[in-house]
């Protein structure tokens, strides 16, 4: 078993030293020149810090290769990183780094600027472009600080803000990166023909499978700009000419891809496999997919940040109804899903409950916040015996008649309305079954619930309302539906609960 990521790196610098690794729209970069880069800013790193490990050094710079050698050279130098999204409001950046303390912040030229017009509240001494480091003379112990390092020794911190709004940073090893790694490849067989259309930021969880599944097996990795998720058409030929065969995506950018009509009017030529994980994926826009493309490997993954990512997943196998919901499937290999109900006793069959987490997965708890750490990676009920904890998701969710898990909704996302227990994801899961939604949410304002949704097509509220009526109880129907232009997404491009929730307050505080 490996220690370390950066082994990962060493073995496919000797296999195939000068293929491309990672591609972004400006620049590309072999195997061999991503260890040499990692090396250097290792070198330039250890200069400044000394001995020094297990520290946590931030990287604030534009989402691209340079990144990837921030990463990598950080690691090589025995400690962890944590990717600030540059582009967040100056007040959420100051509480990320006020939290993480970093005792360096790489960056590089491009973005150097940004961080002087952004009044940061930080050390500029603790500053260093990475581009300065690329004369460093390599330092050879950096062998001996990979042999001393643990795969319990931390890999990132990645800061989530989740329900709260308020930043946590979740720490991860190199123990449970290492384990998921392993699963993948066996799972969906990534090899180093695989060439991965990367969507999602860095600073988001499921970029990890990206990043480390092209270390792992030699394969490409495509950072997919920005821009070409608002133009579709665009976007397929991006994809076509530089041989993309794997999606690893939120379901929102699949859901638009669907819904813009490209699908029917041209064709992802190299396309083979289409994971999504972050988010509820509703059966119509798949459907959409699978009907153009009947021949792909679909994969639904579930996972909170706190769990490296993913802990269970289930490959579509079968036809599902536009009112169904996808199931999150079965637990991956070396993980164990435990659904509690509110006695922490496990569900019987039929019972929803919260779903609960243990294996090599869990995250080494939120830094700097043991508190926080301790309401919700705690000892398993289950287990009177010895230390074992398991990771509360708060995601409610119940098993069908296969044995399959299905995603309900958030605990804070079930209320009591009217006498009835309401899980405001099966509103948004009917709502998504309407023909002409591109985009719903229900939200509870704790007096009524309200719908809000965006249109592919000219409907009116009054006819979304009675397709609804056909597909949930009356005791469950939206009180008040709202059609907007769009939903926003939020940074990780999911659809932006807090907005809608503020939005819903506005409205209220005006009637």
């Amino acid at each position: 078993m490996k220690k370390s990521v950066i082994e990962y790196l060493l073995e496919s610098r000797e296999k195939y030293p000068n293929k491309i690794a990672f591609k972004d729209e400006k620049k590309e970069i072999t195997f061999a020149e991503l260890d040499r880069k990692a090396r250097c800013i290792a070198s330039g790193i250890r200069k400044k810090l000394g001995s020094q490990k297990n520290e946590p050094i931030a990287v604030y710079m534009e989402k691209g290769i340079d990144c990837i050698v921030a990463f990598m050279g950080i690691v090589y130098s025995g400690n962890f990183y944590s990717p600030i999204d540059i582009h967040s409001p100056i007040e959420r950046i100051n509480i990320v780094l006020n939290t993480l303390k970093p005792v360096l912040i790489l960056t590089n030229y491009s973005s150097e600027k940004n961080i002087h017009t952004r009044q940061l509240e930080i050390d500029f001494k603790a500053v260093m472009k990475i581009e300065d480091a690329d004369s460093e003379e390599i330092e050879y112990e950096l062998e001996k600080t990979l042999s001393d390092q643990l795969d319990v020794d931390p890999l990132y911190t990645l800061f989530t803000s989740g329900s709260t709004g308020v930043p946590k940073g979740v720490v991860i090893s190199h123990r449970a990166v290492i384990d998921y790694m392993e699963w993948l490849s066996d799972t969906f067989h990534f090899d180093n023909n695989t060439i991965f259309g990367n969507q999602a930021p860095f600073y988001f969880d499921n970029s990890i499978l990206d990043i480390y599944q092209t270390i792992k097996n030699a394969a490409t990795m495509v950072i997919i700009p920005e821009k070409y998720f608002m133009f579709h058409s665009q976007l397929v030929d991006f994809v076509n000419e530089n041989r993309i065969n794997t999606f690893f995506w939120v379901p929102s950018a699949l859901i638009a891809v669907a819904n813009s009509g490209v699908l029917k009017e041209t064709r992802f030529c190299t396309l083979q496999k289409v994971l999504f994980c972050g988010e509820v994926m509703p059966v119509k826009p798949l459907n959409e997919w699978r009907k153009y493309y009947p021949d792909l490997l679909y994969a639904n993954l579930y996972g909170p940040t706190e769990i490296t990512d993913v802990c269970s997943y289930y490959i579509v196998d079968r036809e599902f109804k536009e009112e169904e919901s996808l199931p999150i499937g079965k637990a991956c290999r070396n993980t164990e899903i435990i659904v509690l109900n509110e006695k922490n006793e496990l569900v019987q069959p039929g019972e929803a409950g919260e779903l609960c987490v243990r294996g090599i997965c869990l995250s080494l708890g939120y830094y700097g916040q043991f508190e926080k750490t301790n309401e919700v990676f705690i000892q398993n009920p289950l287990n009177t015996r010895y230390r074992d904890l398991i990771y509360r998701t708060g995601d409610i969710v119940k098993y069908n008649e296969l044995g399959e898990i299905i995603y309900l909704c958030r605990k804070d996302s079930q209320i009591k309305y009217q006498g009835h227990r309401i899980e405001l994801g099966e509103i948004d899961s009917a709502a998504y079954s309407v023909n002409g939604i591109r985009q719903a949410c229900a939200i509870y304002d704790g007096e009524k619930i309200i719908l809000y949704c965006s249109t592919s097509k000219a409907i009116l509220e009054k006819e979304i309302y009675n397709e609804l009526k056909e597909k949930i109880p009356k005791y469950m129907m939206p009180k008040v539906i709202r059609i907007l232009e769009d939903i926003p997404l939020n940074v990780n491009g999911k659809l932006d609960r807090v907005w809608l929730n503020k939005k819903s307050r506005e409205e209220k505080a005006r009637s």
